[in-house]
This record gives structure tokens, C-alpha cells and sequence, in this order.
């Protein structure tokens, strides 16, 4: 019997294109002899939809397509089985039943713990980290300060919410300052490099820093590396057991990695606008897989030996699981090596990292899958309630029985 798999993607979130176009990715890679996939798409008002048609690409330009032929569905628990149950119509009739959870999403909403929180209250099996470990992954702040806690190599840095700089500007520039410039400012919960700045003075800062409380309410400022060089690395696996990828370096001509290099790149395709819709690319498009890179990256054994090893240990300091790409920055003029920052659900999945490692796509969804079984086996596992009934003793003598009538 074919274990039924629910791949989630899209989401009220700025990555919501980028995660259509990596779980496409997987559901044409996935073992179809071994696994039903089930597309589950939420829209950008969290609207959940299910349909065989969701796999394909091209029906993202036209939302009236979804709305007309897929299920409008929630996702709950019912009589034993997590089942995908129509919203409208008369008998709102269970569409689909699924044995895990599958979240290809990217970005706020979705892969910060929210999505993961709700799969977790329902008990179901999912594949990847768990609310805790999903948090910190996106939150660059908490990221940076777990890492700094766990002797982690990092550039120097600050953060600080909108509401100090709006109350308190001069203060947080000058707590900034005592950096160095240039700095590098990012949304703290954002992917994909939305809203990042590169600023080389107080007056650029200060764009900078406007420019990034426009999508999150926490802001990240930290040094920019000289002489950059800029690698990544995957880390698959638990807190128990991880295994690395090749490592490769990404190309670019601007400072960091910006969204047109990671998405855009050397992909055929480009981001239509639908109104209404979840734009997506068209069928061209190779999501970050078409990224302009060095596979392997150029660096000689004990850079990357250090890498590797940093990897493993950032991977384990947050508690992560599945499939987590992990970006670093290398100075290649003093060879010092930086963490940058972790991506839970990675564009693309990294699969091009593992296949550079002789694991084809099809096996990497299928060893995810299996982390998310077991990890799911080891949590039931663990007690996480009391058969007690501590109300019957507090109503019998704290007064509370009674109360039913004059509460109505």
C-alpha cells in the first residue's frame, strides 16, 4: 500500500512563488510507486485547495482554474485518520486521506513554525523541523543568538525592532555604528533576500533600514564580509544523526545574493502577475536550481572540513531536521570562514547539492520522508500528558461547582 503524502506549499508569505515552483519540483521527482502524493496549495488567503491538477505549473496563471475544478478543503483529524474534507457543499465530503505532511513552503506564515505548530496540534506525521527548530530557523535574530551561545563563527551584529528605530532613531543608529561599515540589513523573519540592503553610510542606513520594517518587525544589521566568497551546504538528518552535502559556491555580481539571483538567474522563465492569483514562473523555470554557481565550490580540504563541521554543528545547535541548506561567507583574503544563516526548507530543496553527492532527487524526498516518520515515531513516544482529572478536585474545593448557573 502507497503511503499517502501531502506535499503543502504556497502561503500568505513574499516567497509564495518561489515554494509553488519547489514543490512542483518534488512531486514530479517523487517515487510514485511508493508514495500517492497529494498537491495541497494554500492560497495568499489561506484558502487550502487539493487537486491533481495543482501539480502542474501552468495552472497558476489562471486562479479561476483552481477555484472552479479543486476541492476547497481544511485539514483535520477524524475517527483515526487526518483527512482533507471539503469546505463547501452540501455533505462536505472527505476528499482525500493522508499519513503525512509534506511542507514545501518558504518564508513567513508558513516555514517559521506557524504551518508546523498547526500539523503538530493535529498530531499528524510531517517531514522536517519541528515548531521549535522551524522558529529559530526563520528568525535571523534568535538564529544569530542560539549560534553566538554555541561558540558559532559569526560577523558582528545587531538587532532591534521598528517600533525602537520609530521611537528611538538616534539611539539605534548609534548602537549600530558601533559596527563597522559596510553593513548588510535583512528583515529578520524574511527568505530569499527580500528587503536587504547593503549600506555604506548613516544616510544609506537609514533607507535601509526603512526599506526592511516594511515587511517584518524585527531588523537584523550586521558586518559585510570583505573579499567575499559565498558557499553553501546542505545538512540532512535530526538531532541524532546528519549527513552533508557537496558544497557549492553561488555566483553574483551584487554584494549578496539577491531574489533575481537565486530565482531568476539563469532560468528561462520570469514572474507573470495574475490578479488574484499565486503568480508562479513559467514551465522554463528551475526555481533556485537556476542559479548561477561552482559545483563543487574551489576550496582546499580544511576550509572545507571547517565548513562542514560548523554545518553540523549550527544543524544540531537549533534542533533541526529533514533537509536544511546552511549559507556561509567566506573572507578569502584572511580564509576566515562565517555562518550566515540557515534555510529550513531550502528553494529547490538543495536537491542540486545532494545529486553533486550521488543522491539523486527521488532519494532525497524519500530519506526526508523517512526522517519525518521517525521523528514523528520517537515524539508519540514521549509523555506529553497526565491520565488525571485535576478539575474534578478543583471544582469539588475551589467553589467553581455552581458557578454554571450564574455564568448564563
Amino acid at each position: 500500500m502507497k503511503i499517502k503524502v501531502g506535499v503543502i506549499f504556497g502561503g500568505e508569505t513574499v516567497e509564495h512563488e518561489v515554494s509553488i515552483i519547489s514543490a512542483i519540483q518534488a512531486m514530479n521527482k517523487m517515487d510514485q510507486e511508493k508514495y500517492e502524493i497529494i498537491p495541497i496549495y494554500i492560497t495568499k488567503n489561506r484558502e487550502w485547495y487539493t487537486g491533481e491538477m495543482l501539480k502542474d505549473i501552468e495552472v497558476y496563471q489562471d486562479f479561476s482554474l483552481i477555484k472552479k475544478y479543486c476541492a476547497n478543503v481544511v485539514l483535520y483529524y477524524r475517527n483515526g485518520s487526518y483527512v482533507l474534507q471539503k469546505k463547501n457543499g452540501l455533505f462536505k465530503s472527505v476528499v482525500k486521506e493522508i499519513d503525512i505532511a509534506f511542507p514545501i513552503v518558504h518564508g513567513t506564515n508558513v516555514e517559521d513554525g506557524v504551518l508546523q505548530g498547526y500539523l503538530q496540534s493535529i498530531g499528524i506525521p510531517f517531514v522536517g523541523g519541528n515548531v521549535y527548530a522551524s522558529v529559530v530557523g526563520q528568525d535571523k535574530a534568535f538564529m544569530k543568538d542560539v549560534w553566538s551561545n554555541a561558540d558559532i563563527p559569526m560577523t558582528k551584529y545587531v538587532w532591534f525592532y521598528d517600533i525602537d528605530y520609530k521611537n528611538e532613531p538616534e539611539d539605534v543608529i548609534k548602537k549600530i555604528e558601533k559596527l563597522k561599515y559596510p553593513v548588510i540589513v535583512k528583515p529578520a523573519c524574511t527568505g530569499s533576500s527580500v528587503g536587504i540592503s547593503v549600506c555604506e553610510n548613516e544616510e544609506k542606513l537609514r533607507e535601509g533600514i526603512e526599506d526592511a520594517i516594511q515587511y517584518d518587525s524585527k531588523v537584523v544589521v550586521e558586518e559585510v564580509v570583505e573579499n567575499l566568497k559565498e558557499v553553501n551546504i546542505a545538512v540532512m538528518g535530526n538531532y541524532e544523526n546528519q549527513k552533508v552535502s557537496e558544497i557549492e559556491e553561488v555566483l553574483s555580481a551584487n554584494k549578496f545574493l539577491t531574489f533575481t539571483d537565486k530565482y531568476i538567474g539563469g532560468g528561462k522563465g520570469k514572474l507573470s502577475k495574475v490578479k488574484g492569483a499565486a503568480s508562479a514562473k513559467q514551465a522554463g523555470s528551475k526555481g533556485m536550481a537556476s542559479a548561477n554557481r561552482k559545483l563543487p565550490a574551489d576550496l582546499d580540504d580544511s576550509t572545507r572540513k571547517e565548513i562542514e563541521d560548523i554545518a553540523v554543528r549550527a544543524f544540531k545547535a537549533l534542533g533541526s531536521a529533514g533537509n536544511s541548506r546552511i549559507d556561509f561567507l567566506i573572507d578569502e583574503k584572511t580564509n576566515k570562514v562565517y555562518i550566515n544563516e540557515i534555510n529550513s526548507i531550502p528553494g529547490s530543496l538543495a536537491f542540486y547539492l545532494w545529486e553533486a553527492k550521488g543522491i539523486e532527487f527521488a532519494d532525497l524526498l524519500d530519506n526526508m520522508i523517512q526522517i519525518g516518520i521517525k521523528d514523528y515515531k520517537k515524539r508519540v513516544s514521549k509523555t506529553h500528558s497526565f491520565d488525571s482529572n485535576i478539575l474534578q478536585g478543583f471544582a469539588r474545593n475551589s467553589g467553581v461547582k455552581g458557578m454554571k448557573g450564574k455564568l448564563k
